[in-house]
């Protein structure tokens, strides 16, 4: 059987040239790996293909621009997720065209008229209220098992204001319980680590749920475990901390009908919540670039610009150096794929 050149590449893409000859970050190869992962989930959606039937002439014909589509329509991506989305497979596609001319020449040439979506830097910003996010996080059933873990991650997601991708990768070690309670969270690799304190009555919960899962953090094995799992894996994946999420905006929204304006949140929206709080009880944008873990202040500053009261505090305060701050589903194929299988699909 001859093989599938688009398999090949992919897998060499993953294993060889993103972290070796490009040398990215573990969690920007996560990233492009989760977009292969909802590529194939749409193609198996729309065509009945697995991934060992998808080849570059199946990504033709206009499979992206609606694959792009149905990430907004179907899933509530926003504008910049569409277009990280995008740059990996723009990405992937220079990539097999260098690899394999002759075959792949023609995907490129299509994915590279593919134009990036425009939007404003606030059109992207999906917060909760305040008010949204109490009810958010009072929803979740803390008498079930699953209802303990889901308030948890729901409260760390709005405490720390971490990625999902830093909560999935939690450890009972990363969580330091004391006077006060910090939490240490790994973002990309070549940044250090950031420890972020949390309020007291999110730390009694996470304390009440490690004992709950008789996790001791005195304990050598114990603190080498993850704090999340799911359903069907010790590991959580986003893609699982996203059906977390939108299953609590739902219920929500049924509730409040006249709250959660947006058409779709994500659990980056919870990290923007708290960004967006932060400077509404007079914190400093230099001080949330830290507690978020930007590299720069211009990613910080667009949370300026979310309301007027805020974008006139950011003008009042933007002279001041910022040195001065310290601080699965059962029909899924794509376990078939060796080199994405860490990060399928999963039930929450």
């Amino acid at each position: 059987m001859k093989n599938n050149a688009l398999l090949e590449s992919l897998s060499d893409f993953f294993v060889s040239y993103l972290p070796e000859t490009k040398g990215l970050s573990e969690n920007t190869i996560i990233s492009y790996q989760y977009t292969f992962q909802l590529l194939f989930e749409f193609i198996h959606e729309k065509m009945g293909l697995s991934p060992d039937k998808v080849t570059f002439k199946t990504l033709m014909n206009d499979t992206i621009p609606e694959f792009l589509t149905w990430l907004e329509t179907k899933r509530g991506c926003g504008v910049a997720t569409r277009n990280q989305r995008r740059a990996a497979i723009v990405s992937f596609a220079k990539y097999a065209a260098k690899k394999n001319l002759g075959e792949t020449l023609p995907f490129y040439t299509e994915i590279s008229k593919v134009p990036k979506k425009k939007t404003s830097r606030t059109a992207d910003i999906k917060y909760f209220t305040k008010e949204e996010i109490f009810i958010l996080l009072s929803l979740p059933n803390s008498k079930t098992r699953l209802g303990k873990r889901d308030s948890v991650l729901l409260s760390l997601l709005y405490a720390t204001g971490a990625r999902a991708q830093e909560l999935c990768d939690l450890k009972v070690n990363d969580i330091s319980f004391g006077s006060e309670t910090n939490i240490k969270l790994s973002g990309q690799k070549s940044k250090s680590p950031r420890w972020v304190t949390i309020p007291d009555n999110c730390a009694s919960i996470l304390r009440g749920y490690l004992d709950y899962r008789k996790l001791d953090a005195k304990n050598a094995a114990d603190r080498l475990k993850l704090v999340f799992y799911s359903q069907t894996h010790e590991k959580m994946s986003i893609s699982c901390v996203e059906e977390i999420v939108k299953k609590y905006v739902a219920m929500a929204k049924e509730q409040h009908p006249d709250l959660y304006k947006r058409e779709s949140y994500s659990p980056h929206s919870f990290r923007h919540s708290i960004a967006v709080h932060m400077l509404e009880c007079g914190e400093s944008l230099v001080v949330i670039k830290a507690f978020l873990g930007h590299a720069s202040i211009t990613s910080t500053v667009h949370y300026a610009d979310v309301t007027p009261e805020l974008a006139n505090k950011y003008l009042r305060e933007r002279g001041k150096p910022i040195e001065s701050a310290q601080m699965s589903r059962q029909s899924n194929p794509i376990g078939s794929l060796p080199f994405l299988k860490r990060f399928k699909v999963t039930k929450n």
